[in-house]
């Protein structure tokens, strides 16, 4: 699930998302997990056995999140960063504690989900406003920096006041002030590196900072930049090979020697871990996604107990077992409209895949590229290369369709 920690400011400028807020409520209840909302009063569960908080409310906010990101963006994932120590430590968010305090009947729940994301929301266009509330330009730094320092510091002040300066409250200080920086161009590992160095450790939970450390801070992290650290564009490069970092975690990792077997095998583990997060997570999401993936479940276990080669082959049967699920025949995915993209290799256009997502996304207001330099190029998800498509028609809302309005959607 997407931390807000790790969101940067691109992903989170309103000027690029735009967020009907008078819509947000009824939007919520539209969503799958609104159908399934946990209570601590269900019959089925026996609360002797279940940790109620860890494995019922907090796959349903998992999911809630899921949906959110999907709807409106990965900005929404901020919408349970609640203050203190809630369901994500260290926030500006109010409305929403955590599962065990926020989750009570199903209006209400539902209500404070849809409070919590505009509260979250308010707090970025806030953002954005004090971003640009002194005159800077780039340009000018050198003889402007006194204007520069007087805004990071009032941003300190301003997020310690908003999180109530409580339990982790430094970590989504030192997220704005990086955000601040990318807002006026500088490079994401240059602001980060900039606001560590600035920090330096000096804050602390439940402390709110004084001016004379605020100012301090602020003259550490605007001291080093220079004109020039502001034009930088981003560049996408070579998109990375999740599947191969993940196989060298998987050798990385010191996997504990059982002394008292003698099989070298795999060990059977004591809890089916994907089963149960398809029918907590998934189930929230949508009961036939959940359905569909436990069915696909069942097939890949088998192929893997047989040896089976793994290949694109093998692949598209499990995906075809997932979207002829009974469950699923309830409402079709729209058909996708022509998409493009050319290899890495630069080879000649060839049909993308149903599923392959292609989005746009334009510079936000808040990017500043100095004149005559281009902006930054928006890629397809399934390209190193430029590409321009036209997003199909998403497929009417259904919690029961989600991955074929994912793969439309225009981020």
């Amino acid at each position: 699930m997407l931390h807000p920690t790790g969101l940067t400011w691109d992903e989170v400028d309103p000027a690029g998302h735009p967020f009907d807020r008078a819509s947000a409520a009824q939007v919520v209840r539209s969503l799958g997990p609104a159908r399934r909302v946990p209570s601590r009063l269900d019959p089925n569960l026996d609360l002797t056995k279940v940790n109620w908080t860890w494995e019922v409310a907090k796959p349903w906010a998992d999911a809630m999140t899921h949906v959110l990101i999907e709807r409106y963006g990965r900005w929404a994932a901020g919408w349970r960063w609640s203050l203190g120590e809630g369901d994500v430590d260290g926030g500006p968010v109010g409305n929403w504690c955590c599962g065990s305090h926020s989750i009570t009947t199903p209006e209400q729940t539902l209500d404070h989900v849809a409070a919590a994301l505009c509260e979250w929301r308010d707090w970025l266009e806030h953002l954005a406003q004090w971003f640009d509330a002194y005159p800077l330009a780039p340009q000018t730094l050198a003889a402007d920096r006194i204007l520069w320092e007087r805004a990071a510091r009032n941003l300190i002040l301003q997020v310690a006041d908003r999180t109530g300066a409580e339990s982790g409250w430094y970590g989504h200080c030192q997220q704005v002030l990086g955000w601040f920086l990318s807002y006026w161009g500088v490079a994401p590992e240059l602001a980060e590196r900039l606001v560590r160095q600035a920090v330096g450790g000096r804050f602390k939970s439940w402390t709110a900072p004084d001016t004379v450390l605020a100012e301090d801070i602020a003259e550490r992290l605007v001291g080093p930049l220079r004109p020039q650290d502001t034009y930088w564009s981003p560049d996408p490069g070579e998109l990375p090979d999740h599947l191969e970092r993940w196989l060298a975690v998987r050798e990385s990792v010191p996997w504990p020697n059982r002394e008292d077997s003698a099989d070298s095998g795999p060990a059977t583990p004591a809890r089916d871990g994907a089963a149960e997060d398809f029918r907590s997570f998934d189930a929230a999401v949508g009961p036939a996604r959940a359905a569909g993936l436990l069915t696909a479940l069942e097939l890949v276990r088998a192929d893997a107990a047989r040896g089976a080669a793994l290949d694109f082959e093998l692949l598209r049967g499990w995906s075809s077992t997932y979207w002829a699920h009974p469950s699923r025949h309830r409402c079709a995915p729209a058909p996708p409209s022509p998409k493009t993209t050319r290899s890495a290799t630069g080879s000649a256009p060839t049909p993308a895949p149903a599923s392959t997502p292609v989005w746009h996304k334009p510079p936000t207001v808040g990017s500043r590229w100095p004149p005559g330099r281009p902006g930054p190029t928006w890629m397809s998800a399934s390209s190193t290369r430029s590409t321009t498509a036209t997003p199909a028609p998403p497929c009417s809302p259904c919690c029961s369709c989600w991955p074929a309005q994912a793969s439309h959607s225009t981020r």
